[in-house]
C-alpha cells in the first residue's frame, strides 16, 4: 500500500501543496492526453474491408437447405442474414430423422406411405456457428448416388 502512490503520479499532499493541486499526473489516465489517438487514426484506413464468404443475396426471399452440425436438417424462405452467417428464415420445415444406435445412418423417418416426416418451426434464427451446408432449392434435384454399389439379385 506504500507504493500506491507512486504508482499514480505522486502521493498525496506531497510537494505540491495539498489534494487538488497535483492531479491527474501525466495525463494518461481517464480523459486526459490524446497520445494514443492519432495512432489509432492512420490504422483504421490501413485495414482492408471484410468481405462474407458466400453473397447470399441473391437467395434472398427464395427457398433453400440448410444442413446443421448435429445431422439437423430445415428448408425454408431466406429472409436476412448476418456477417457471421447467422440466417433468418421463414415458413421453416425440419425433416425429422429417426433416432438411431448408429449415428452414421441418418436416412429420414420414413412412414407407411413412403414420406418423410416433417414438422412446421415457422420463423427460425439459425445461428451461423452451427452450419454446415446452404444450398438453394431452385435448380438442383435429387438424383441416385452413382458411388453406391447396386445390389445383385
Amino acid at each position: 500500500m506504500s507504493e500506491r502512490g507512486h504508482f499514480r503520479g505522486g502521493g498525496r499532499g506531497g510537494g505540491g501543496g495539498g489534494h487538488g493541486g497535483n492531479r491527474g499526473g501525466r495525463g494518461g489516465g481517464r480523459g486526459g492526453g490524446g497520445s494514443g489517438g492519432a495512432q489509432q487514426g492512420n490504422q483504421a484506413h490501413e485495414k482492408p474491408k471484410k468481405e462474407n464468404i458466400l453473397d447470399l443475396t441473391k437467395y434472398i426471399d427464395k427457398q433453400i437447405n440448410v444442413k446443421f452440425n448435429g445431422g439437423r436438417e430445415i428448408v425454408g424462405v431466406l429472409k436476412g442474414y448476418d456477417q457471421l452467417m447467422n440466417l433468418v428464415l421463414d415458413d421453416v420445415k425440419e425433416t425429422l430423422r429417426e433416432s438411431r444406435p448408429n449415428l452414421t445412418d441418418l436416412s429420414p423417418t420414413i412412414d407407411d406411405d413412403g414420406n418423410e416426416t416433417t414438422r412446421s418451426l415457422g420463423l427460425i434464427v439459425a445461428r451461423g456457428t452451427l452450419l454446415v451446408l446452404i444450398s438453394p432449392l431452385d435448380g438442383s434435384e435429387e438424383i441416385e448416388n452413382p458411388f453406391q454399389q447396386q445390389a445383385e439379385e
